[in-house]
């Protein structure tokens, strides 16, 4: 970076401290150094509001008179710079004075244009990691529009780190098998605590997680939790659970299939240990009653059954990733309405499955049954795997919950 202030050489540094360094001139000496960064002349008028006694004998040292009785202090910059010149103390002014106390004085226009330069090359590890990942472009906009990496790293060289640390832990992700979050910082960031909640890192990667993983916005430990698995990564194995009905393929599952009995997987036992056989065909319900009535009404003779109760758990989306992976078809049912919609779309994008008497013209055969009447409320949404099921609860305006078509599916699961 360039001074903007010529060769101090001439100054007499010894004399000028002692005519322009006493700390009682020390505002004066900073008003000057602040208009030569804004490229400001060292001409007229500067004034101190309250001065002190100190502050006042300065002043008249310097200029050889007292500067006036008002309750302000105010000096002319070009009487000090033509004092400087006429005594030799310093012959070319103020502003080689004011350098020689204070250090080079940078402009603040290219000093600006400097950071920003900086902050634009801080980013070039997450450039890189969206040339690999396109997917990822959009969230790497926001992150350099919204000021947020600004407001953790405050300054180019740490977000510089802190990029380069986010973009190396994204560019292994998912991790497949699931591994511990303690496990996967240790191996890739080199401290099993890198990835702790509050840290900057752990916010900038759990963001970069969600635009890979498209899991749904939320609030929580349970939500960061499942957000977490969603790239493989498990906080913890124990808390998150998945309801399922007549699953076969371990000795566990298979014994309470037998009985026709409910079973909750944990995440542990689904990453440890999951099913060694899947069926052809698994189907998805939203709501735990049509579980239940499924093992009320067939036991051990309805058709495998897998309930998400709300939005899906990462032990759930664990299960149905790995029943998809080998061969499985999923075939998803959940409520008519808004949350309904959302919680289905959300599962579409971990993993594929088809409707099960989930389609626009399914809902209007169950309103014609009878089946609907809480009227519908809540903010509209789409439908990815029938586009005309919106419309249609746009138009009838009801909801219909899963309780309410519960003979038709069991009738499916018999």
């Amino acid at each position: 970076m360039t001074p903007a202030t010529p060769d101090t050489a001439g100054v007499d540094e010894q004399r000028l401290r002692r005519l322009l360094g006493d700390p009682g001139l020390a505002w004066l000496v900073d008003r000057a150094r602040r208009r030569l960064e804004r490229g400001q002349p060292l001409t007229g008028p500067v004034s101190l509001g309250t001065p002190t006694p100190d502050q006042r004998a300065a002043a008249e040292r310097l200029l050889g008179r007292a500067p006036g009785s008002g309750r302000s202090l105010t000096v002319r910059l070009d009487a000090v710079d033509a004092l400087l010149r006429r005594s030799g103390v310093g012959p070319d002014g103020l502003a080689d004075a004011v350098a020689a106390l204070t250090g080079p004085v940078v402009p603040l226009g290219p000093a600006r244009e400097a950071e920003e330069r900086a902050w634009q090359e801080a980013y070039t590890s997450l450039n890189a990691l969206v040339d690999q990942a396109p997917a990822l472009a959009a969230w790497a906009d926001r992150l350099r529009d919204d000021g947020l990496v600004r407001r953790l790293s405050r300054t180019p060289a740490a977000a510089r780190d802190l990029l380069g640390q986010v973009a190396t832990a994204l560019r292994a992700l998912p991790a497949e098998p699931s591994v511990s979050l303690p496990a996967f910082a240790a191996r890739h960031l080199g401290s099993a605590h890198a990835l702790d909640d509050g840290t900057a890192l752990a916010t900038l990667t759990l963001s970069g997680i969600r635009a890979l993983s498209g899991h749904p916005d939320g609030t929580g430990a349970q939500w960061r939790r499942d957000a977490w698995a969603s790239a493989g990564l498990l906080r913890d194995e124990l808390s998150s659970t998945v309801l399922t009905l007549n699953l076969r393929g371990t000795p566990a599952l298979d014994w309470t299939a037998d009985a026709g009995e409910p079973t909750v997987l944990t995440l542990r036992q689904l990453v440890r240990r999951p099913p060694a056989s899947t069926g052809a065909t698994v189907r998805i319900c939203e709501n735990p009653a049509v579980l239940a009535a499924a093992a009320d009404t067939h036991g051990p003779h309805s058709a495998p059954l897998v309930c998400l109760q709300g939005q899906p758990s990462a032990a759930a989306l664990t299960l149905l990733r790995h029943l998809h992976q080998h061969g499985t078809t999923l075939q998803y049912h959940g409520d008519f309405d808004w949350g309904g919609l959302r919680i289905a779309a959300a599962l579409m994008r971990h993993v594929s499955w088809r409707p099960w008497r989930f389609t626009a013209a399914d809902y209007r055969d169950a309103v014609r049954a009878g089946a609907g009447g809480t009227p519908l409320t809540g903010r509209p949404t789409e439908a990815p795997w029938d586009s005309e099921l919106p419309r249609a609860l746009a138009e009838l305006g009801v909801r219909v919950e899963e309780e309410t078509v519960l003979d038709i599916l069991l009738s499916d699961l018999s």
